[in-house]
């Protein structure tokens, strides 16, 4: 199952089209993250609301436009990489109204799927973050390491070393 970032047309499992990716930030992949956000809350409650109580053919093909409609919203909020994989999981109904059984598979393949962009774009920030911090770590140690090396020279070759930590 494909998540934020994953390459599209890459079925060769090497990753290397995730490689030519690196430098792509994977929450930009989501243009109006608070509209996902809002569309994606209000599948999951379709979805309760469907196992909660059996609809009739009315309700049915009613809950079957509102699916259709959200997935063209969730497109708009959606990078083209990320539309694809939209399309290619999201299949349409047929012209009958849906079964109670299709609309549930069909929320929950939608919902499980806006689940894991999220999963995967709060796991990208977080090693964004923490490769952040591993660089500002390294600067910090960077300066010490410099200075490190005056108290090792006698008292006459330059200014006196400083002492104690600066960062």
């Amino acid at each position: 199952m494909g998540v934020a970032g994953t390459p599209t047309g890459d079925d060769s499992g090497t990753g290397d089209s995730q490689d030519e990716k690196q430098g792509e930030n994977p929450a930009d992949l989501v243009e109006q993250p608070a509209k996902v956000i809002r569309i994606g809350s209000m599948i999951k409650q379709l979805l309760e609301e469907v196992r909660n109580a059996p609809l009739d053919d009315a309700g049915r093909r009613r809950l079957a436009e509102i699916h259709k409609r959200s997935i063209g919203e969730l497109k708009e909020g959606l990078s083209p990489e990320l539309v694809e994989e939209l399309d290619r999981i999201a299949l349409p109904f047929s012209e009958d109204a849906p079964s109670d059984a299709e609309l549930r598979i069909a929320q929950a393949q939608l919902v499980g799927w806006l689940e894991g962009l999220f999963h995967g774009i709060q796991t990208a920030i977080v090693a964004q973050q923490m490769a952040a911090q591993a660089q500002l770590q390294a600067m910090r140690r960077g300066l010490p390491v410099g200075h490190a090396d005056l108290p090792q020279q006698s008292a006459g070759d330059g200014p006196p070393s400083p002492t104690g930590q600066y960062l």
